[in-house]
Order: C-alpha cells, then structure tokens, then sequence
C-alpha cells in the first residue's frame, strides 16, 4: 500500500490477491479467538479497492476475481468485499460480477449417494453431512452477494428480493430494508416495512431492539411525524436508559424545556428498578451526585459480580464521594470471596488496598461501617483464605 501502489499499482494489486489467498490456509492453522489476524485480512479486503481503482483495473477480471474469493469466503475474510469493489467494478464489474452469482443459484451442490456421503458432525435435528454444507454455503453466498450488489447499483427492490416474505417481518431485516426505501425516497414505504415487524414483548422482557426503533425513529422523522419520533426516543429511554436516545430526545427540545427534561430523566433513572442499569447511566451521563446518593441507599442491591460497570462507578465517584466509591468496591470484594472467586483474589486485595486509602477522605461512614471494622469482619468470615490475604502482606 505503499512505494509499491504508488509506482506500480497493478503490481500491488496482484500482490493483495495473494496476500488474500494465505487467509484460508492461515486461519485453518491458527486460533484466532484474540481477533488479532482477522483484521489484517479485512483491511487488506478494503485495501483492494482502493488499489484497483489506482490501477484502473479491467472491471469484468475484477468481478471474476471477486467472485472466485467470495466462493471461498471460509472465514469472512472477504465480508465486505463488493462494497470495497464497488467503485473500481463499477456498472460493468457490478452486472458481471451479479450474473455469475445468479448462474451459481442454479447449481445447486449434488446430494451424494448414502453410502458416499461424509458425515462432519450432529445437529439438532440428526446428523450433518458435508454436501449439506456445502449447499448452506452456496445459498449463503449468493444471497449475501446479491444484497451488496443491489447496494452497489442502489436497487432496493433487488435487495429486499433477497428476504423471503415471512423474513421481513424480523426486525432487524426490517430496519434494514426500511432505511434503504427511506433513502430511495419512499418514506411510506418504509414506513408500511418497519410497523410491519413491530418486536414481540414477552413476559418480563421490554429491552428495545435497536435497529428497529432507530429506523422507525428515522421513518417518523421523514413522514414529519416528530412529535412521534420523540415519543419513540423517550420511551427508548425508560425501557434501556440509553444515553444516546436521551442526548437525541434532549436535543430536538426548545430551549429551557431540556433543562427540565434532564432533570426528569436523571431521577427516572436514579430510581430504576435496575441498579446496575442505573448506575451505569448516571455514571456515564456523567450525572455522579445522583449515582452517590444511588449507591449509598441503596448499596446492599449491588451486584459484586457486575465488575466491569462497578470498577467504573468507583473511579468515577473516588474523587468527589469517597464513600460511595468504597461500597461499590466493597460489593466486588465481598462477591470474590463469598463466591470463593480465586481468579478476582488479586483485584479483590487491590480494591481492598482502595479502600484504606479513600477511607482518610470519608468524614463521616453514617450507618455504613468504617474501614477498620470492615476489614475485622472480612477476617472473621474469611480468615482462612490465605490465597487472598497473603496478596495484602
């Protein structure tokens, strides 16, 4: 991507195919669960396209190229491939590059005989042979394709072609297929496409499905229904108090009035039934008055084993309310080692070593205990595990 597509771009271009034909055989021997080598591969898949429009490539052995690496597209190292192409493969690649994966829809893969047939594995429904697969990934293929083609050339028709009438109806393919009718300027349309897959609520379960209320909330603002759209990122809000609905809701108010808004929304949330989802917001709102007063009345909800949100309240809070910051770490101590978490014992010990040093900032501990008492109960009940006080020698 450097001296060598600058001087010789078709050099470079056939220089990243190769480099793209390693990623099969590489991840077939490697364990890439850190994702350490999957980007590499990716950024060299978008790579490409730049490189082929520098090397004014010819768009029909593009496509055919493209299409010869999407059908050995193993480990997605080629996802994302045609919106990379799109601009070097243009009308003539795009057309070229559909055709042949229209061709590839009519070769189904052959079903072997019983007694040819490879067994790979049990499913839910029985055993898994390989032309069955092999067939899954051939249907796949082509139907991935086929949508980032339609994008391509700014077919919407051709994209929600793609979906099976009954697949429509799943919210996330309707958020999609609403918001490219939205920006083809069929705002009705995608309005008629997103209600269509309205989410089902079940018992106990209210959690917003995002893609689909961010793309209602786009179709409502383009029908000029605003009014509506507020209520839908407020409503958002109360269901997930997401931060990022607020920030929109607040926004769109006159002035003064959002003041007024915030303020209803910061105790809505301070008295949510769910701390950790409380205390997450407040905190990163940042609003830590309230998650101070949160964590203070309401600390013995706190659940230990929410680290990542709790190790965040206490460096957010250590600063202004010592206090609060010491009983959320309190919580993830007790959780270690009541649970007997050996794997925590070493940040249990750092939090505990927190704690001595944010109590000489606390006047006055109120009803909660002090830090001498607290670290003699942990001792009592926990005494014998030497695991965890030998950290604090």
């Amino acid at each position: 991507m450097g001296s060598i597509a600058r001087d010789d771009p078709q050099e470079a271009l056939d220089l990243l195919w190769r480099f793209m034909a390693l990623a099969n055989p590489v991840f077939a021997r490697c364990d890439d669960s850190n994702g350490i080598i999957s980007p590499i591969f990716h950024q060299a898949c978008e790579d490409l396209g730049v490189v082929a429009v520098l090397a004014k490539a010819s768009p029909v052995t593009l496509a055919d190229q493209a299409f010869d690496a999407l059908v050995v597209n193993d480990y997605g190292q080629f996802d994302g491939l045609i919106s990379a192409l799109a601009k070097a493969l243009g009308p003539e690649g795009l057309g070229r590059l559909k055709q042949l994966m229209i061709d590839l829809s009519n070769r189904p893969v052959e079903k072997r005989a019983a007694k040819d047939r490879v067994r790979i594995g049990y499913g839910s429904s029985g055993p898994i042979y390989e032309d069955e697969i092999a067939e899954r990934s051939r249907v796949g293929t082509v139907k991935l394709a086929l949508q980032e083609i339609a994008d391509a050339q700014g077919d919407v028709d051709a994209f929600i072609a793609q979906y099976e009438a009954d697949t429509r109806t799943v919210p996330k393919i309707a958020a999609g297929i609403a918001l490219r009718l939205l920006a083809a300027g069929r705002a009705d349309e995608a309005w008629t496409a997103i209600e269509a897959a309205a989410p089902r609520k079940s018992r106990g379960w209210d959690w917003p499905d995002f893609d689909w209320e961010d793309a209602r909330i786009e179709v409502l603002e383009a029908l000029g229904r605003a009014d509506n759209a507020q209520a839908a990122r407020w409503r958002c809000f109360e269901r997930s108090l997401s931060t990022r609905h607020l920030r929109d809701y607040l926004k769109k108010l006159p002035d003064f009035e959002d003041v007024e808004a915030e303020e209803k929304a910061l105790d809505y949330a301070r008295n949510s039934t769910n701390l950790s989802d409380a205390l997450y917001f407040l905190v990163s709102w940042p609003e830590l008055n309230r998650a101070a007063a949160l964590v203070t009345q309401r600390y013995k909800e706190l659940d230990g084993d929410q680290y990542e949100i709790l190790t965040r309240a206490a460096d957010a809070l250590a600063a202004k309310h010592p206090l609060a910051a010491i009983l959320v770490l309190r919580a993830m101590i007790d959780f270690s080692l009541t649970k007997n978490r050996t794997s925590r014992y070493k940040h249990a010990a750092r939090h505990l070593r927190d704690c001595e040093s944010l109590a000489s900032a606390v006047a006055d501990f109120g009803t909660h205990e002090r830090h001498e008492a607290y670290v003699a109960r942990l001792r009592l009940e926990h005494g014998r595990k030497s695991s965890f006080w030998g950290l604090l020698v």
